[in-house]
């Protein structure tokens, strides 16, 4: 019998694949405090699981907090929490941030303490507000309509250009998608032997040979390939 496809190698979390707990230094999420509730910056840290760097808040008469830091952030900075000032770092609800504003960090539902915008040096942009929503539009160039109670973080996250020096060698990829959890190299299903992955094996040949369109509920060893596709091939028209 072969080896376990790489989705089931995986899914058991094995120290190869795992993602130990000591990369992240805690859930980073907006906090739930009063409206216009102040705190200083005592220290801005390097989170080894995410690419932007990470501010240590105090707040006042209240534990300390973890917020990604905003380009411009430095110690001994004052930031407000749920307020109407728009400076970088503050947090706001969307439906006070003007049209135009860069903001990062967004709530998708009100409360969750932000989705959308993490990575650094992104930012997304308040668009128009219409229908009681508040559009958005993401790094991705995408839009979206979210609740104007949504809170979000004023500026653009800050670490941005992390990624402009050249890796240069396989070795410092493999250090970068490791401190991740991330899966490096990605090995293509058509170069690996039959026993390794579904689309494996042919003599002489890389075509897999058999369809690769799956439907929702394939189980684990066969779910890959184009996995539910409403269509494949070529559009015409």
């Amino acid at each position: 019998m072969g080896k376990r496809l790489i989705t089931q190698r995986r899914g058991k979390a094995s120290p190869v694949h795992a993602n130990p707990s000591h990369r992240h230094l805690g859930a980073i999420k907006h906090p739930k405090v009063p409206s216009n509730t102040t705190g200083v910056v005592t220290d801005i840290v390097h989170a080894p699981g995410r690419s932007a760097p990470v501010a240590m808040v105090k707040i006042k008469n209240g534990k300390p907090v973890l917020v990604i830091a905003a380009e411009g952030t430095s110690v001994g900075q004052m930031l407000t929490f749920t307020t109407s000032e728009l400076k970088p770092g503050n947090l706001a609800y969307l439906h006070m941030i003007p049209e135009g504003t860069p903001i990062y960090n967004i709530e998708a539902q009100p409360g969750d303490g932000g989705k959308f915008v993490r990575a650094a040096g992104t930012a997304a942009f308040v668009v128009t507000r219409e229908q009681g929503r508040v559009q958005v539009r993401l790094p991705s160039g995408q839009f979206k309509n979210l609740h104007p109670s949504c809170r979000a973080t004023i500026g653009v996250v800050a670490g941005g250009g992390q990624g402009d020096k050249p890796l240069a060698k396989a070795g410092k990829v493999h250090h970068k998608y490791r401190s991740k959890g991330a899966l490096f190299p990605r090995v293509r299903g058509v170069a690996k032997n039959p026993v390794d992955h579904p689309h494996g094996g042919g003599n002489a040949h890389r075509k897999e040979g058999k369809p690769t369109t799956l439907k929702r509920g394939t189980p684990p060893g066969r779910n890959v390939g184009h996995i539910a596709a409403r269509r494949t091939g070529i559009r015409k028209g």
